[in-house]
């Protein structure tokens, strides 16, 4: 698993727990750091929470309007976050290409979701990148 993989497994953690605990994600990654064994600079999943957290509201919006009978509250709590990244990459970061965003997201959800998760989230992604595309 690359860098960015590691990153954005790292960052569905943190906004999975931060959603549990009804907390802030971008304390609760600082908060995480600081007490690691061997704290790092994990650049790339700081960037995912608080890009995630800044754009939440546009992000959900689009997660809604795509979601062809789903509601956000009717996600499991790991696809809702996996796509909230995956759709803060598409839309708002011109480093990452859609396809990437959509595979990783997809292959995250092959690890640690439901069975049905990684075609949900296929098509669904593959919705908002294509609306989102120039």
């Amino acid at each position: 698993m690359g860098a960015r993989s590691k990153a954005r497994k790292r960052a569905v953690d943190v906004l999975y727990a931060a959603a549990l605990r009804d907390a802030d994600p971008v304390t609760l990654h600082a908060e995480r750091t600081s007490v690691a064994e061997h704290p790092s600079p994990d650049d790339y999943a700081t960037t995912l929470i608080e890009g995630v957290v800044a754009h939440r509201e546009r992000i959900d919006e689009l997660l809604t309007e795509h979601a062809e009978g789903w509601t956000l509250d009717r996600m499991p709590a790991v696809d809702r976050n996996l796509s909230r990244i995956a759709v803060y990459e598409i839309v708002f970061r011109d480093d990452i290409d859609d396809a990437v965003a959509v595979s990783e997201a997809v292959e995250l959800a092959e690890e640690l979701s439901t069975d049905n998760s990684p075609r949900f989230l296929n098509g669904l992604l593959a919705r908002i990148a294509e609306y989102a595309a120039p």
